[in-house]
């Protein structure tokens, strides 16, 4: 027994010819379409459409859903391969596909056959955008406080709240939203929460200001602000009163690709760190020569690396169904992102000066990595998490 795991069997990473064939191909569109416009999605705070329709026709929008549901297969693994490429270029474009992902996960999860044809369809095919709608003013790590609420009235529920933080919410056709459709009970404080599918169109449903947040340019969050919104009864997903379960099973898959979008980011602020050390003179040498830049750039190397390996054990485990994927996928988020934020800031301190000049998209990549250490669950949460289900899986306790 390898404590907490049963066995070594238990850390095996199974990678594919596929999956480097896959990664090749993501590779080549992103340097070719992605790479050489990032200081134009910094600067218009948008993701051009040609970019995205590109993308549609590559079928990328579709890597990690069923066939059967208009995707083009391949598990959480493909998916995170195609994360990493992604936000090794442009991070926010990760959070593009990200979104999509949020919204359709807990309708394969927990809806109907219906559902999942009418809505995640569209989304895996690229024809239309979701978004996931969970995160209030009050709090968005403690799913159980949200305060929205959903009444129902004969053949629907009527919903009135305020969401923030909402990633695509500006673009999407449909929006996964939680709501309180009963108060919690005693021994229960998660009771009563239910999930719904709401169209962008439906009445009362509006889109409010758009948070000026200090990375993911191109892909920045928005409030939402649900106003009396009619929503039919065959829109809930999963049971109702139980849409808690919905939300936090849904960030035990997602988290993953979080782990992957950080593991782009460190891979691309470690290229530039060792590109500029080794063209880089200073005191009649390359900077790479001195001590100190070599262990920053071994120190940057161990933790990419590592990171890596933890969100595809990770995304293996998840694909093998293994109810232990859990435990991994908050490692790999914690970690990754945290590996990334550190190794971005040292990527700016071995540009000097010309790691603060925005020119040099060199800057970009640690504001972009704080940003994942926060965001579908902080990394305190996952913190939380990994002992919880430590304890959970060893020792069959709840703490």
């Amino acid at each position: 027994m390898v404590f907490p795991f049963n066995s070594v069997e238990d850390f095996k990473i199974e990678l594919t010819d596929e999956h480097e064939l896959f990664r090749k191909a993501v590779r080549e569109f992103v340097d070719s379409k992605v790479m050489p416009r990032w200081q134009e999605i910094e600067r218009t705070n948008r993701i051009p459409e040609d970019i995205l329709n590109e993308m549609k026709e590559q079928g990328f929008f579709g890597v990690g859903f069923p066939e059967e549901y208009g995707g083009q297969g391949g598990g959480q693994l493909m998916s995170a391969i195609l994360m990493e490429e992604i936000a090794r270029a442009v991070p926010s474009l990760a959070v593009t596909i990200g979104v999509n992902h949020l919204f359709a996960i807990p309708i394969l999860l927990f809806g109907t056959e219906d559902q999942k044809k009418k809505y995640v369809t569209p989304v895996a095919s690229g024809d239309a955008q979701g978004a996931h709608a969970n995160t209030e003013p009050t709090g968005g790590s403690d799913v159980a406080g949200i305060q929205t609420r959903a009444r129902k009235e004969n053949d629907h529920y009527i919903i009135t709240g305020r969401k923030v933080f909402i990633s695509g919410a500006a673009d999407a056709d449909y929006l996964v939203v939680s709501a309180r459709t009963n108060p919690p009970r005693e021994d229960k404080r998660w009771w009563g929460i239910s999930v719904f599918i709401v169209e962008k169109d439906y009445p009362g449903l509006k889109i409010g200001q758009q948070f000026k947040v200090m990375g993911m340019r191109g892909e920045q969050p928005y409030e939402v602000i649900l106003d009396e919104v009619k929503v039919p009864a065959e829109n809930l997903v999963g049971p109702e009163n139980e849409g808690f379960k919905v939300i936090v099973t849904t960030y035990d898959h997602t988290r993953i690709g979080i782990a992957a979008q950080a593991v782009g980011i460190a891979q691309a602020a470690f290229e530039k760190a060792l590109n500029y050390a080794l063209q880089r003179e200073t005191f009649g040498q390359p900077l790479i020569q001195h001590q100190l830049i070599t262990g920053k750039i071994a120190d940057m190397y161990m933790k990419l690396e590592a990171a890596r390996l933890l969100t595809y054990w990770a995304a293996t485990l998840a694909d093998k169904g293994r109810r232990e994927f859990i435990i991994a996928a908050s490692l790999a988020k914690a970690f990754a992102t945290e590996a990334a934020e550190w190794i971005a800031r040292q990527a700016i301190q071995i540009h000097g000066g010309y790691g603060v000049d925005t020119e040099t998209g060199v800057e970009r990549y640690l504001r972009d990595a704080i940003i994942t250490t926060i965001y579908e669950g902080t990394n305190e949460i996952q913190r939380l998490t990994i002992v919880r289900m430590l304890v959970r899986q060893v020792f069959g306790l709840k703490i």
